[in-house]
């Protein structure tokens, strides 16, 4: 039987790519229900819920366009690359302006059926 990769993107989500790795990076190599509950009980609620939220976008992409209605789903590859960068300014004493850099990122999620 032939594998088939499933992939889910989600772009410009309002959060450092640095902070959304360190999540997914336990979540590779997962079975998709066990990465399910290991994001249900981790404390980075933020990143959490974002990369929940590509993980069903990814089930629902394999059940809908490719017609697999398997549970046995393997997250074979998880990264977070870098989006743009909005930069906003903060204004400080004796008319200086200091820069506050609002970074996004783009995670993409690559399950495989077995």
């Amino acid at each position: 039987m032939q594998k088939k990769e499933i992939r889910a993107v989600s772009k410009y989500v309002q959060t450092s790519p640095n902070k959304i790795r360190r999540v997914l990076r336990q979540i590779q190599g997962k079975k998709y229900s066990e990465a399910l509950l290991l994001l249900k009980f981790m404390p980075y609620t933020s990143c959490c819920r974002i990369i929940k939220k590509v993980i069903c976008s990814a089930k629902a992409n394999a059940t809908e366009n490719l017609g697999l209605r398997q549970k046995d789903f393997l997250i074979k590859t998880a990264f977070a690359n870098k989006g743009s960068t909005r930069k906003k300014v903060c204004p400080r004493a004796q008319g200086k302006a200091y820069q506050i850099l609002k970074r996004t990122s783009h995670i993409t999620i690559i399950m495989e059926c077995f």
